[in-house]
This record gives structure tokens, C-alpha cells and sequence, in this order.
């Protein structure tokens, strides 16, 4: 096995933190501590008990991290319920939500009114203003975009939608942990975009009264969700919050990718990057190459990324987020590069040199610069 600039090639380099980041040593420890304690939380024993009081200290943590009370912290099994939660708990008759948003919010309901954006994927705050003067409504507007890491201007919208009387949901599944969190009504968020484990999330809401819970059960979290509580996941996801990490570093490691990639191949472009961004999603794409070529390349190349978000794996269909945003025939024809706080300067440089070997034999119509 060969060498590239100090990574062994066919080394799994891994730079699709945006669909799942690493669980961090302190979240592992935190679950494996939380799935010995023997005891159910809901029992009123001596175990149930102590069971109970690992999830309340992990709530009592995140809803400091997130600036809210212990009682608007619900939590679930991930961002998707938290969001279908938000939307079908919410009880509000009309529905807008951007035409870029998550697939768990476009599914949620079949009566959406879908709010343009322009070439960057920004919302029309003009038409968002209109639909809004036709009475109140849930309003679902992520906080940045899973594909492109664009991020909306979350202040002034959640100022228009809070002035008509209507709720904001705001999917911050990516957002959480890079960026304070946004001032809406509803808040999803997910432990392994943070570095916790899959399967634990949590719905923010700021007036948990507004929520009707929509998974009946046993009355677990105050009657909004239903079931036994996800003891390990929780208590792992709220290790990983309390971490440090270095964001600055990964948007430089970020910047220092598209510019030598932009220097390879002067056909490709950048979605989203005249808007502001996370500092760890790339979207590239290179024109004439399908996106889920290119990812089966790299693979073999050794080097993970993906073509979308990674709640469409398997599907061949072009981006809805990136057709949105007016790509058309090219809208198939990206891929994207998520990088983490684990990400080095030499696994970059490794994936350059793999990335232009792949773009050349791809798209070779598209010359270099």
C-alpha cells in the first residue's frame, strides 16, 4: 500500500462529518457508565431512581447549553423526530417551509407552501412576508443547510415570522455546537452531528406547552414523547456538548480545500459560497461528473464523502436543495466534502491529489487552470 503526503492510500480518510461525526471518547464513556447502571428511569426503586437522575443532570445540561429551561428540553430519538414532533405536535393549520429544508420536514406533511431561495439557497424574505400576511402559520426554516452549510439570516426571520403571531421551527441539526442556537420557537438538534452517538436527539421548545405529544405511551418526558428514554444515548449526548472544539481551524482547513481545488480545475464551482457558511461543509461541483461517481471513485480511492445528505443514501435522484437553488442538469452533479475538528492539513492535501485524478478522468472536457 502506497503513500500520499504521509497518508497510506486506501486509508480510510474520513471527511463526511456532516452525515455522522466521530463519537468522542467522552460520550463513550459517559454511555458505557449510563448502560451499567441498572434500573429503568421511569421505576420508582432505588435503580429507577438513580437511572432517572443521570437523565435529569443531562437535561439540566443541555438546556443550560442552550440558554433554555429543563422543561424545554424533550428529548427523542434524533432531529427527525424532533422535527416531525415540532411540525405534527405544533397543531398549526398552515405550514410553510423553505424549498430546502430536510427531507424529515418536506415529509412531515403534504399541505407544505415551499418558500423559494435564490442562487445561494437564502430564502425570498419578500415571499416569506407575503404568505405570512395571509395569516399565522408554522414556519420551518433550518438554521444551515445540511448540503451546502449555507446559513440563513435566522434573526430577521424569526423578527417577521414572531411579528404575524406565527412559530418558527428551526432545524439546527448541523448548526448545534458551530453556531449559537437560533431564536425559534422549536429547535431540533441530533447527538452524532455533535459527536454522541446515533439515535438520541432533542426538541427544543422554548413554550413546551405548544407541543401535543404525538407518540403516546407512558407519559415519559411531561406526555411529549412517549417510551422508554434512550439512558445511555442521552447521557453520551450531553457529554459531547460539554466538549471544546476548535471550529476556526476546520473553516481554515475548509477554505484551504476550495482554493486548491478551484486551482486543479477552474470548471468547478462552490455552492452556496457567496452566502455565509458552517466552517466545515464544501459542496463542489464539478460539471458533467455525477455526484454519485464521483463518490464511488474517491471511495475506492479511499477517502469518504458523500453526494447529499445522508438521509437520501442509495437514491440517484439530483438534490432537490441544489435544483432549488437553480443548478438544474448540474444539480446531480456535486458532491460534498464535511470536515470535523479531527481533520488534518495532510488528509486535505491527500484528497486534492485524489480528487484531481478523479475530475480529470471524469470530466476531462473541463481543463485545468
Amino acid at each position: 500500500m502506497g503513500r500520499m503526503n504521509g497518508i497510506a492510500i486506501k486509508s480510510r480518510v474520513y471527511l463526511d462529518h456532516a452525515a455522522s461525526a466521530p463519537v468522542l471518547t467522552a460520550a463513550i464513556t459517559a454511555m458505557a457508565q449510563a448502560a451499567a447502571t441498572i434500573g429503568n428511569p421511569s421505576s420508582v426503586h432505588s435503580g429507577g431512581r438513580t437511572a432517572n437522575g443521570i437523565i435529569e443532570r443531562a437535561r439540566d445540561s443541555l438546556a443550560a447549553w442552550a440558554g433554555v429551561a429543563p422543561e424545554s428540553i424533550i428529548f427523542t430519538s434524533g432531529g427527525t423526530e424532533a422535527i416531525v414532533l415540532a411540525i405534527l405536535g405544533s397543531n398549526q393549520p398552515r405550514f410553510l417551509a423553505s424549498a430546502v429544508e430536510h427531507s424529515a420536514v418536506l415529509a412531515a406533511r403534504d399541505n407544505a407552501v415551499l418558500l423559494p431561495v435564490d442562487a445561494d439557497g437564502i430564502v425570498d424574505m419578500d415571499a416569506l412576508e407575503a404568505l405570512l400576511r395571509e395569516g399565522p402559520a408554522l414556519v420551518a426554516i433550518q438554521h444551515a443547510n445540511n448540503e451546502t452549510g449555507v446559513i440563513q439570516p435566522i434573526a430577521a426571520i424569526a423578527e417577521m415570522v414572531h411579528a404575524t403571531g406565527s412559530l418558527l421551527l428551526s432545524d439546527a441539526v448541523q448548526s448545534a455546537g458551530k453556531l449559537p442556537l437560533p431564536p425559534a420557537d422549536f429547535i431540533a438538534v441530533s447527538a452524532h452531528k455533535l459527536g454522541g452517538p446515533p439515535g438520541v436527539g432533542a426538541l427544543v421548545a422554548r413554550n413546551p406547552a405548544l407541543v401535543t405529544g404525538i407518540q403516546r405511551g407512558g407519559g415519559q418526558e411531561r406526555g411529549h414523547r412517549g417510551g422508554t428514554r434512550n439512558l445511555p444515548g442521552i447521557a453520551a449526548f450531553a457529554a459531547a456538548i460539554s466538549e471544546p472544539r476548535d471550529w476556526a481551524a476546520v473553516a481554515s482547513l475548509r477554505n484551504s480545500l476550495e482554493t486548491r481545488l478551484r486551482t486543479i480545475n477552474s470548471g468547478i464551482s462552490i455552492n452556496g459560497a457567496a452566502a455565509p457558511r458552517l466552517p466545515n461543509i464544501s459542496s463542489v461541483c464539478l460539471p458533467g461528473a455525477r455526484g454519485n461517481t464521483q463518490v464511488m471513485a474517491l471511495d475506492l480511492a479511499g477517502f469518504m464523502v458523500s453526494a447529499g445528505s445522508a438521509c437520501s443514501s442509495g437514491k440517484v435522484a439530483a438534490s432537490h436543495v441544489l435544483a432549488a437553488m437553480g443548478l438544474g442538469d448540474a444539480a446531480g452533479d456535486s458532491i460534498r466534502v464535511s470536515l470535523g475538528p479531527s481533520t488534518t492539513e495532510a488528509e486535505i492535501t491527500a484528497f486534492v491529489e485524489a480528487w484531481a485524478v478523479v475530475a480529470n478522468r471524469l470530466a476531462p472536457q473541463v481543463q485545468p487552470a
